[in-house]
């Protein structure tokens, strides 16, 4: 049986500064029971590839319950997985995602914990205690939890701890250290608005206009662009001397964001609000 990797939804908006874009990609690896033909006698062998083979049936539904929104419907669909077979860390990770939407930090990170102790080179799951100790302001903690999954080489979601780490050292006030991982984050992948956005708010305030500039046009130029990346592009273009860049941008701003902060303080011209 191959491995599964399934798509999980988690909120970024305590720590986020684009406050418009709330969610990123958390995904939640799976890791199947896998062997070679059992013999008649492995009967031990032949019992936990079936409890595995039942538990994910059932973490599917409880995945698929997670993304509905029906958490309590989810948490006793894990509950039958873990009852099925306890070894399965799949079903921690999504367990303290769930609490994490349930704003239950400390049975989120138990669930995150056990999810480790049971794979300690899931990445996704390092990823996800990295980003619970970041809301709850343990910056060193998420900082070196972030490095660990980092550290895994067949890590697919290199981008998105990358951007979790990023907005993370933003939150702890280390400008420097946040640019730097945000960059990387946006080598990797730049149609990530979230990356662009923060980026370019950093490149901004310590005046690096040129490279702000570039990536907040190409943001804004795609369907993603939204009230505050608007914003932003019209304080730098106005930093720069583009009045007509900026007027588009304003125009785009009121007809499309008529009743958002950012529309209000462009009519009042608080550009340095």
């Amino acid at each position: 049986m191959q491995s599964q990797r399934l798509g999980i939804l988690a909120l970024l908006a305590a720590a986020c500064p684009w406050a418009g874009l709330l969610s990123a990609a958390l995904v939640l690896g799976g890791c199947a029971a896998g062997g070679g033909p059992l013999g008649p006698d492995d009967a031990s062998a032949t019992e936990e590839t079936d409890a595995r083979k039942r538990a994910r049936i059932r973490m599917e539904l409880a995945v698929g319950y997670f993304e509905q929104g029906q958490t309590s419907v989810a948490l006793e669909e894990l509950r039958q997985v873990i009852a099925a077979d306890p070894s399965f860390p799949d079903a921690f990770n999504l367990r303290g995602l769930i609490y994490m939407r349930m704003n239950d930090p400390r049975l989120a990170e138990d669930s995150f914990r056990r999810a480790v102790a049971l794979n300690p080179r899931d990445a996704n799951t390092l990823h996800n205690l990295g980003w619970l100790q970041c809301q709850q302001r343990r910056y060193d903690e998420a900082q070196r939890t972030f490095e660990q999954a980092l550290a895994s080489p067949v890590y697919g979601d290199r981008a998105k701890t990358l951007m979790a780490q990023g907005l993370c050292h933003a939150r702890n006030g280390r400008a420097p250290e946040a640019e730097r991982s945000l960059a990387r984050a946006y080598e990797l992948d730049a149609g990530n608005p979230v990356t662009a956005y923060n980026l370019a708010q950093l490149l901004f305030n310590r005046n690096d206009l040129e490279r702000a500039q570039f990536i907040v046009r190409r943001l804004n130029n795609s369907e993603l662009a939204n009230a505050e990346s608007l914003w932003l592009g019209m304080r730098i273009e106005r930093r720069l001397g583009d009045r007509l860049a900026m007027s588009q941008l304003g125009d785009q701003l009121r007809r499309r964001y008529p009743q958002s902060r950012e529309a209000g303080a462009a009519e009042r011209g608080a550009f340095d609000e």
